[in-house]
């Protein structure tokens, strides 16, 4: 037998019968031999983990533009969100392998600074694409098209179905990509806190007093305690959740962060500063497309729209890379005469 063989066995074996078995994926959207010796879902992780958008997020914008090196970045958030949900996966006899798969790979799509990167290129590209720029979205379409030069990665139906409904307002068909939903908040949350307080922007005392009497008084207690509320809440049900006490509490808790950090003009400052530099690109890349690497002018010549294109573009640019290049194209050199 296969050591694939034997894996796909032991899950049937070790995870509850609501469980997504790797054995009956739905599928790719290409078929291909099967590894063996990993899972679809094992094989699936590797490729993200091995793919270049997934090593740009140690330099793209978790909260705080260009902070030194103890404060989260979206390589950082990541891999805080896959423990987490693993964990839980874990604890409740899911499949762990896809739930990891989905964690790594869920903010691949995510902009230079942050979500003022997201909210940029809504607004400069709404003339050219009739919908808002959302990085659930755009990790989709990393991972179907934008990586290993346009053939994507390939991945299970069931980790690209998690990637596209991490966010709050989604609803994803496994409840692994449930997990990783709940555990993208619980992290986010969690470690923003922790980030506030390196900052000097927050204080444990300024949390909301009824939400951390309940949630704990450190950002470990707080992750232990949602981890063990919701583990033993959706032990014995076929839903991923929190008690409506535990839930309350978190919601009030993000609300006081949407509050009091991720609008903070102290925080957020430099925020206007990074918009107005992707819009800059936006419009210069849109006006001048023989200025983009040859794979994305390949795009538009096989018909992209060329807006959606120059977005893929930016939209996978580090912090660091886009500040070059608009350097690059908007910061005059100096001259210096060279002796013949």
């Amino acid at each position: 037998m296969l050591l694939r063989e034997e894996f796909e066995k032991r899950e049937h074996d070790i995870y509850r019968t609501c469980a997504s078995f790797s054995d009956e994926s739905k599928g790719r959207q290409r078929e291909e031999e099967k590894c063996d010796i990993r899972t679809d879902f094992q094989r699936d992780r590797d490729r993200i983990i091995h793919s270049k958008s997934f090593r740009r997020l140690k330099h793209k914008t978790q909260v705080f533009l260009s902070p030194d090196d103890h404060y989260r970045t979206r390589l950082t958030h990541t891999l805080e969100v896959a423990q987490i949900a693993r964990t839980i996966a874990r604890a409740l006899r899911l499949n762990e392998d896809l739930t990891e798969a989905i964690a790594l790979g869920h903010d691949l799509g995510h902009t230079p600074f942050g979500h003022a990167g997201e909210r940029a290129l809504t607004r400069y590209a709404k003339d050219y694409i009739d919908r808002p720029f959302l990085h659930n979205e755009q990790s989709l379409r990393v991972v179907d098209k934008l990586e290993k030069d346009g053939k994507g990665l390939n991945l299970t139906w069931e980790v690209r179905d998690g990637i596209i409904n991490h966010k709050t307002s989604c609803n994803p068909a496994t409840l692994e990509g449930h997990i990783v939903r709940i555990s993208d908040k619980i992290a986010y949350v969690n470690h923003d806190i922790d980030d506030g307080i390196r900052a000097g922007l927050l204080t444990e005392e300024l949390l909301p007093k009824e939400c951390t009497d309940m949630l704990g008084h450190s950002t470990r207690d707080r992750i232990n305690s949602l981890i063990h509320a919701t583990v033993t809440y959706s032990l014995d049900k076929e839903i991923i959740a929190m008690p409506e006490d535990y839930g309350q509490a978190f919601t009030e808790l993000r609300v006081f962060m949407f509050k009091d950090l991720y609008t903070n003009p102290i925080a957020k400052g430099e925020e206007i500063k990074a918009e107005t530099l992707i819009g800059m690109l936006f419009n210069n890349y849109m006006e001048h497309t023989e200025r983009l690497p040859q794979e994305y002018i390949n795009y538009i010549e096989n018909g992209e729209n060329k807006a959606v294109v120059v977005c893929d573009y930016i939209a996978g640019m580090t912090d660091n890379y886009a500040v070059n290049m608009a350097k690059r194209l908007f910061i005059p050199k100096s001259w210096q005469h060279t002796d013949m």
